[in-house]
């Protein structure tokens, strides 16, 4: 129901993709062909008008309607689904607002009104309960498991250059809020103020020891210490450096929404290769692009799935240096 270009992007979704078991028959839409607003790829198959769409549902002549028009139309929609009730089809609705960029819409209920949520979170409910499950059970088997590797990296690390063994920084965490993410120091100066320059190629700043460590990732062992105090997850967007947050944040759209989950020790962007350092704004939206589809699209089932493609992908980092 409506002629117009969400109407022809669903019409198009349903003859493309025949497991949703469609069989499109047509638009309705009360503008005839004639009218200039009407997308031309449209005309021929606008099958009637609004009042014919009411007659074609009561005699099961359609089973499935979607509504496609403006909010701008709200009291037309009202009549039509007031009418609607009185027949036995399913009927859809599509508010315009849905072509914006929300992050993990859903309705819920606050008192006698429904809401729905523009930017949220995945962890709520039983989802909240699983990721926190998922993140206290793999982060302890892996602090079990790589408790004598840590030790000696700490001695080599201690042994050969001055300074801690562990590297603090600030980043943001889970709704903005800052967190001090822990890493073995790699460096033989480490920035942590208002601005912070990215580890390059043959950086000078980066001891041997380092090199190791950052190349094979182990570095960020520590950081499953920070999953366990809850400020961080297994899986999820990486953080960033507090200086380079707000860097970013006012050079690329909804970078913030990223930080709606808590941050990762590893994440889908960095499986797809976009770790490391970013030299382009082009690079980075990229990163936050993955990191935005991983936050709308959340199941365990795809954790364990990252989880597993990074112990064989992720350890050794050719974009890490």
């Amino acid at each position: 129901l409506g002629a117009n270009k969400v109407g022809n992007d669903i019409a198009r979704k349903m003859q493309e993709d025949i497991s949703l078991g469609y069989n499109f028959i047509g638009f309705f839409d009360d503008r005839t062909e004639a009218d200039e607003r009407i997308p031309k790829e449209l005309v021929g198959s606008i099958k009637g008008s609004f009042d014919d769409v009411i007659k074609s549902a009561c005699t099961r002549q359609i089973d499935v309607l979607y509504i496609a028009l403006p909010l701008a139309a709200e009291q037309r929609i009202i009549t039509l689904l007031d009418e609607l009730s009185d027949s036995a089809i399913a009927v859809h609705i599509i508010p315009n607002f849905f072509i914006y960029n929300i992050l993990h819409a859903r309705w819920h209920n606050i008192g006698p009104y429904q809401a729905l949520s523009i930017y949220d979170t995945p962890f709520y409910g039983a989802g909240s309960l699983v990721k926190k499950a998922e993140d206290m059970i793999v982060a302890s088997i892996i602090v079990a498991l790589t408790s004598l590797p840590m030790l000696l990296i700490a001695i080599a690390i201690k042994l050969t250059s001055p300074g801690p063994v562990i590297f603090k920084q600030k980043r943001y965490g889970i709704n903005g809020k800052e967190l001090m993410v822990y890493k073995f120091r790699s460096m033989t100066s480490c920035d942590n103020g208002d601005v912070i320059k990215q580890a390059e190629k043959n950086d000078s700043r980066i001891t041997k020891v380092g090199a190791f460590l950052r190349k094979t990732s182990l570095d960020e062992l520590p950081q499953f210490f920070n999953v366990l105090d809850g400020s961080m997850s297994v899986v999820g967007p990486r953080p960033h450096a507090v200086a380079h947050n707000e860097e970013y944040r006012h050079q690329v759209g909804s970078y913030m929404l990223r930080h709606l989950v808590k941050p990762g020790i590893t994440g889908w962007a960095q499986i797809n290769g976009y770790r490391g350092e970013t030299k382009t704004i082009e690079q980075m939206e990229k990163r936050i692009e993955y990191d935005l589809y991983y936050i709308r699209n959340w199941s365990l089932t795809w954790d364990i799935k990252i989880i597993i493609m990074t112990v064989f992908k992720g350890f050794v980092n050719k974009n890490a240096y």
